[in-house]
């Protein structure tokens, strides 16, 4: 038995409201029925990166399409709670809405500024007093947990450095700290410690993200480009191995390093 919906030439935010209730409704779909906020979480995350790919590939179609996948995320978590009376996506708009006004006091209010640095030093300020932060710790442990490690750890140093916890000589100490840092993952390595390792794999990674502030580079950005790169590379490393009849599972180590310096040549000019 067909729903008693009605068919349009356009379709604006409150019929895709409307669809996803019907869809939850009895008589609608059994899948979407079932969900609830964990089952879908990581469809929430796999949108976003979609709609990140669309940009970094510069097509707007295909960003017209993921920004509505996840236009369609926001809508069924709050259908969710709309059927628990607790909020609905008229409460989700309308958040947002005071959120930016509230926010932006030089457009909506009596605030001044010079330039967008003062917006988002208005911004931080505005947002610490509405989330009732009262120290840099508070602010620190409001990045999630499940950002990826990279993001998080840039946005914590950064939430430090304006709190005047910062390298005052161009970057300097912090380079000196990475070769510190470098040093005493050897030596954890050496002493067969997984723990140990770990701890200093990880201050190294840290060490790492604080250089990138000084160098005025996103470190999430410079990682995956040199992840991309590396897939180039290997990619060339192994065509160039079935041409000359290498195995590489059975290469030796200078040969493969042979291979490896000949596509860094070839991609370097």
């Amino acid at each position: 038995m067909s729903i008693d919906f009605e068919q349009k030439e356009k379709y604006y935010a409150e019929d895709l409201v409307s669809i996803m209730k019907l869809l939850r409704e009895p008589g609608g779909c059994p899948w979407d029925a079932e969900q609830n906020h964990q089952s879908i979480r990581k469809n929430f995350i796999e949108e976003t990166y979609e709609v990140l790919e669309a940009i970094d590939t510069e097509n707007p179609e295909l960003l017209c399409e993921e920004l509505g996948d996840v236009m369609l995320q926001i809508v069924f978590h709050a259908q969710m709670e709309a059927e628990k009376g607790v909020f609905d996506f008229s409460d989700v708009t309308d958040g947002i809405c005071r959120k930016l006004i509230e926010r932006h006091p030089h457009v909506f209010g009596e605030v001044s500024v010079a330039n967008s640095d003062e917006v988002l030093v208005n911004w931080d300020a505005i947002k610490r007093k509405t989330k009732n932060q009262k120290s840099v710790s508070e602010s620190m442990n409001s990045v999630p947990k499940v950002f990826p490690a990279l993001m998080r750890s840039e946005k914590i140093q950064s939430k430090a450095r304006k709190a005047g916890f910062d390298w005052n000589d161009n970057g300097e100490g912090a380079f000196e700290k990475l070769s510190e840092e470098t040093n005493e993952l050897k030596a954890a390595a050496e002493s067969g410690s997984h723990e140990d390792i770990e701890e200093e794999l990880g201050d190294v990674l840290f060490s790492a993200v604080n250089i990138s502030s000084f160098l005025k580079c996103d470190p999430e950005e410079a990682l995956t480009k040199a992840t991309d790169k590396f897939i180039s590379r290997f990619t060339a490393v192994e065509n160039a191995a079935k041409e000359k009849g290498i195995d590489m599972q059975t290469a030796s180590l200078e040969q493969l390093d042979e291979l490896w310096n000949e596509a860094k040549l070839k991609q370097s000019k």
